[in-house]
């Protein structure tokens, strides 16, 4: 992994550092939704912190158990060695969508409106940290100029093809927000528009496959798109039979928010630049 600078022995790593501060970014764009859907900010503190920590630990243990279980059996200490990498995004929105739900029900905090809450922070926090990654694609086919040269190979920039899709999809799902039929659209959409991101770029990466270009993580995220359209169906119809209210939010009209595509525009922006020259150092 690409160390950026060592303080007393210790390595900061540029995966951990941009991973650190998608997830502050996220913090703070969670907390602004929350606000605006008068949800009790403090709870959804606490919650957003243990779900981190419950979401490294699935993104760990999904990576052992489907990627490469027998190398970790072997080398049972290696598991604990997070730094070195080894996360699977899947496995963390698996653990932590699970862990939230029972933490949300125990609290008593609106499930659906804190999802919806949650959804774009979580998209924001991926793009940002996904720049610091350094799992690259496969090889070019051709010499194309947006390549990197690692070890004296052209590889796909797997990375930033992923982190352009997720900064897209935060705007869809920001200019969405305002304008849902019902509470919990907004996460499912994330969980959709995610799974679909990660099904496009899976086609440049290498993972164990399961048969001809079709990967275990292809598999995951179809599964995951799949249980997303039926709970989706699900939660519409159970709020329309129950006629909850979703904030008033149904009634507010779709406008594109033009201050906020601006900054997520120069946002993305500087984060290829940023990745572009960190990696030609």
């Amino acid at each position: 992994m690409k160390v950026l600078f060592n303080v007393g022995g210790f390595s900061i790593h540029l995966f951990g550092a941009t991973i650190a501060l998608g997830i502050l970014v996220g913090f703070f764009v969670m907390l602004f939704e929350a606000k605006r859907k008068g949800l009790d900010q403090d709870k959804l503190t606490d919650l957003a912190m243990y779900t981190v920590i419950v979401g490294i630990i699935g993104a760990r243990l999904n990576y052992i158990l489907a990627f490469n279980p027998s190398y970790y059996i072997q080398n049972p200490k290696e598991i604990f060695m997070i730094h070195q990498g080894g996360l699977s995004i899947q496995g963390a929105l698996i653990a932590g969508t699970i862990f939230a739900l029972w933490y949300m029900k125990k609290k008593n905090i609106p499930i659906w409106k804190t999802a919806d809450a949650f959804a774009p922070a979580i998209i924001i926090g991926q793009a940002i940290g996904r720049v610091g990654c350094d799992v690259f694609g496969i090889p070019m086919a051709k010499s194309w100029f947006w390549g990197v040269n690692v070890g004296g190979e052209l590889l796909h920039p797997a990375q930033i093809y992923e982190a352009i899709l997720n900064y897209i999809l935060f705007l869809v799902l920001w200019n969405k927000r305002k304008n849902i039929k019902y509470d919990g659209q907004i996460f499912f959409i994330y969980i959709v528009g995610f799974s679909i991101n990660r099904f496009i770029v899976e086609f440049f990466r290498t993972n164990p496959m399961i048969f001809g270009p079709i990967s275990i993580a292809h598999v995951f995220s179809l599964g995951i798109i799949l249980i997303a359209f039926m709970g989706a169906a699900w939660l519409k119809k159970k709020q329309e039979n129950l006629q909850l209210d979703v904030g008033n939010d149904a009634a507010v009209k779709s406008k594109i928010d033009i201050k906020g595509t601006v900054i997520v525009g120069v946002a993305m922006i500087i984060s290829v630049a940023f990745y572009y020259f960190i990696h030609s150092i």
